[in-house]
């Protein structure tokens, strides 16, 4: 049940650094490089990162967003599964 929670709090997490993002961008500000948020992505904010282009319409046009992420959050699920089937 732990590894669940860390994926829970890394995509609220990822999920809050994407609407930041966007709030920066709306505001003309500094922004969070796209690498920070694909790393964020990477490491089990797949959901979050998701949810948040979705909600929040940003990075939706880039490939490297629209393409990556739902990759990322299939491979987090199916790594969820197979812990679960063999552990």
């Amino acid at each position: 049940m732990a590894d669940l929670l860390i994926l829970y709090i890394a995509s609220i997490f990822t999920f809050m650094l994407y609407g930041w993002d966007k709030h920066l961008a709306i505001y003309d500000r500094s922004r969070v490089p796209e690498s920070i948020l694909m790393v964020f992505t990477l490491l089990g904010g797949a959901f979050g990162a998701l949810c948040g282009m979705i909600l929040f319409k940003h990075k939706v046009t880039k490939p490297l967003f629209y393409i990556g992420v739902p990759i990322a959050l299939a491979l987090q699920l199916a790594i969820i599964v197979l812990y679960r089937v063999f552990v």
